[in-house]
């Protein structure tokens, strides 16, 4: 168990050192003044030159490159400096002459913006994103479970017909298109009736109660999120189903007198849920990822919403911070399916 920490934990590194390579070489070849876009058009020389330093763009790109990954480390090296403590609020470890070796928090910058760390901004953004794919893929989960339960079980019949059917739907309908249309449809002609909002975020902002959680602003986001999984889960646990089904210990179950319910859901889903788990842990990463278009369709204050936005202003190291988590969710989502397995099949080992 510990060899295969240290392994997969040697892995996540090596994805995120590819992930930083490539993110900073892809901003870097981009066109734009990070320290114009920081200070204004209207900036005088000295600004420019004071945010230049600060960021470290007026030196090389190697060298740039190196600085980053030391705002980046957990362990890194700076100048024992007042200015220094108060950004990356750094315990000390070890003196070398001026410098020291500290530890902290990764420090993915400031807005160009804003001005904010990058860091405060996803604090705030991350739980409205991780709760509308969270419940996006509880939805998936059900149904998409349940649905290709009853598609095998009715094998060849309408309702697989029709399983299949909704499955093929919702995988070739693009996010965005689907987006659209179900905000038009029950966000718009059918409000009266549903009560929901064309867009709208899961925190809404009253003059007398203050800040509230506004539930309903969630269902249509979740809904077009959820709706690709969904379709990915019924046809995998359908095809599990089946498989499952035809083996030999499954007809000892019947021959034994077994009831249908127990075989079903006892014997025979348990097994079969070794390719819905990866799609679901898959899906759930992808979900953090493609939720960027959905929340901007919905003005869904999230990960995403705020990624596209600061895209669309070329705010490069919100940008980058995002692109980073995301990075690191996949890795660790990677690493708790494998886990995962070991406990939902017994014949898979760590290793």
């Amino acid at each position: 168990m510990f060899q295969y920490a240290i392994k997969k934990f040697l892995y996540g590194l090596a994805v995120m050192a590819g992930v930083v390579s490539v993110v900073f070489v892809l901003f870097n070849i981009l066109p734009g003044d990070p320290a114009r876009m920081t200070m204004g058009q209207r900036s005088d020389v000295q600004s420019l030159e004071a945010v230049r330093k600060e960021f470290g763009l007026d030196k090389s790109r190697p060298v740039q490159f190196f600085l980053y990954l030391n705002d980046l480390s957990p362990f890194s090296i700076h100048p024992d400096e007042e200015g220094n403590r108060k950004k990356y609020h750094y315990v000390r470890l070890i003196g070398i002459g001026k410098e020291v070796i500290v530890l902290k928090w990764p420090y993915l910058r400031r807005s160009y913006q804003t001005k904010r760390e990058v860091t405060s901004i996803l604090r705030e953004t991350v739980p409205n994103t991780f709760i509308l794919a969270l419940t996006a893929m509880i939805f998936a989960t059900i149904i998409g479970v349940f649905l290709g339960v009853l598609s095998a079980v009715h094998k060849d019949t309408w309702i697989d017909k029709a399983a299949n059917s909704f499955a093929i739907l919702g995988i070739s309908a693009p996010s965005f298109f689907v987006g659209i249309i179900i905000a038009w449809l029950f966000g718009f002609v059918l409000s009266d009736y549903t009560g929901l909002n064309m867009s709208g975020s899961l925190y809404s902002y009253d003059p007398f109660k203050g800040e509230i959680m506004t539930w309903k602003n969630l269902w249509l986001p979740m809904l077009t999120l959820g709706l690709r999984p969904l379709a990915i889960i019924v046809q995998l646990t359908r095809s599990a189903m089946l498989d499952v089904l035809a083996q030999d210990y499954i007809r000892t179950a019947r021959a034994k007198g077994l009831g249908r319910n127990a075989i079903i859901y006892k014997h025979a889903l348990k097994n079969a849920l070794n390719p819905v788990i990866t799609a679901i842990s898959g899906w759930f990463a992808s979900l953090l990822a493609g939720s960027f278009f959905v929340e901007y369709i919905f003005g869904y204050n999230g990960l995403g919403r705020t990624t596209v936005t600061a895209l669309e202003m070329s705010d490069f190291p919100v940008v980058m911070g995002s692109i980073l988590f995301i990075a690191f969710i996949f890795v660790l989502i990677n690493i708790l399916v494998d886990v995962l397995y070991a406990f939902v099949d017994p014949r898979v080992k760590l290793a």
